[in-house]
C-alpha cells in the first residue's frame, strides 16, 4: 500500500513493477514501467523514519542536482507531478531518482576484481576532486542543511555514529587503547583543523557506491554526505582497500588522480584513516543484534585497535 501511494505521485501505471534492491539506512527499490520500447528503470527511495529531517533530505537532493548539472555522473532527481523533490507518504520521506547504467565496482571485504586497478583508482581520485571542486564553486541554497563531519562529529561526547569507545564488544584493554588514541587524535585535530581542507564531502565513496562505465566513474548514495574534511573522503575510499595486494599503488594512483584536479595536503591522512575506523566501531553498536553484526563488529574492532596502536606509537 505504501509503495502504491508513493507511485501515484508520479502517475505511474498499475502495471509498474517494484523490486527491493537494498535495505540499509533507506529502502531502495527498482521501478520498472511497462513500455513497448527500451526504458531505463528508476529508483524509489523510502527513507528510514527519523534518520534525516526534511530539510536535510531536500538539501541532499539539491546538491545531487547541482553535481549532475555540472557534469558529475550521479543520480538525478525526478520531481513529482507537482514538481516536488520529496514527498511524505504515511510518515515516510520518499523520493525518486534516475537509474545509473554503470557496473558495480565490487563489494567491501571481497577481493577486488577489476581489470585496471590503478587506472580505476586514479579515476576515483579525479572524480572525488571534481565533486569537491564543484561543491566549493556552488552558492548554497537558502536553508541548506547537512550533517557536519567535524571534530565533534568524530570525537565529541555524542559522535555522529555513536560513542565507539562504548561498543559492548570491546575488551577493557581495547577500550583503553581506543580512548588513548581518541584523546591524541582530538588534540591533533583541534590543533590542525583550521589548516585542513573542509567543505561538502560524500563521506561514503566505497565500492558499493561506485559504478564503473566507459564514460568514467559514477557515484551513488549521498545519504551520509555533508560538510567535512576532504581527507575523510580520501580515507574512506582507501580504508576499505587496505588489505588489497599492491595497496600502496592504489593509494598512489588515487592521490595522483585527485591532485590532477585540485591540491590537497595529505599529511594528516593517517589521522583520518584512524577516524574512519572509529566510526565503524560506533556505527555497528545500534545494529549489534542484526544477523552477522557481531562478526562484523569483531572485524571493525580489530582494524581500529591495529590502527590505534600504530597511531600512538608513530
Amino acid at each position: 500500500m505504501l509503495l502504491s501511494k508513493a507511485l501515484s505521485h508520479w502517475s505511474l501505471p498499475p502495471e509498474t513493477t517494484v523490486a527491493l534492491l537494498a535495505e540499509r539506512e533507506n529502502r531502495v527499490y527498482r521501478v520498472d514501467e511497462p513500455s513497448e520500447g527500451t526504458r531505463q528503470p528508476t529508483i524509489l527511495r523510502v527513507h528510514r523514519q527519523g534518520y534525516r529531517s526534511d530539510a536535510e533530505v531536500l538539501s541532499e537532493l539539491q546538491w545531487m542536482t547541482h553535481l549532475a548539472d555540472n557534469g558529475l555522473t550521479v543520480p538525478s532527481v525526478i520531481p513529482t507531478n507537482e514538481k516536488a523533490l520529496l514527498v511524505d507518504v504515511d510518515g515516510f520521506q520518499i523520493d525518486r531518482l534516475t537509474w545509473l547504467t554503470g557496473q558495480p565496482m565490487g563489494r567491501s571485504n571481497q577481493p577486488l576484481n577489476i581489470p585496471d586497478r590503478t587506472g580505476t583508482f586514479k579515476q576515483i581520485g579525479e572524480t572525488m576532486a571534481r565533486l569537491h571542486k564543484i561543491s566549493d564553486d556552488w552558492q548554497l541554497p537558502e536553508n541548506f542543511t547537512r550533517t557536519h563531519w567535524d571534530h565533534d562529529g568524530f570525537l565529541g561526547e555524542q559522535p555522529l555514529w555513536d560513542r565507539f569507545w562504548d561498543n559492548p564488544q570491546l575488551t577493557m584493554s581495547q577500550r583503553d587503547l581506543l580512548i588513548a588514541a581518541r584523546d591524541k587524535a582530538s588534540q591533533q585535530l583541534k590543533s590542525n583543523a583550521d589548516s585542513l581542507d573542509y567543505g561538502l564531502i560524500h563521506a561514503d565513496i566505497v565500492r558499493e557506491n561506485i559504478l564503473l562505465s566507459d564514460d568514467g566513474i559514477q557515484l551513488l548514495d549521498f545519504d551520509d554526505g555533508g560538510f567535512g574534511f576532504r581527507l575523510f573522503d580520501v580515507a574512506t575510499t582507501l580504508f576499505k582497500n587496505r588489505i588489497e595486494p599492491g595497496y600502496p599503488d592504489l593509494e598512489k594512483a588515487l592521490l595522483e588522480g585527485y591532485h590532477s584536479v585540485r591540491p590537497l595536503d595529505v599529511q594528516s591522512l593517517p589521522l583520518f584513516t584512524l577516524l574512519r575506523s572509529f566510526t565503524y566501531v560506533g556505527w555497528i553498536i545500534s545494529r549489534i543484534h542484526e544477523n552477522g553484526s557481531q562478526q562484523r563488529a569483531d572485524g571493525f574492532i580489530a582494524t581500529a585497535t591495529e590502527l590505534a596502536e600504530e597511531y600512538l606509537t608513530a
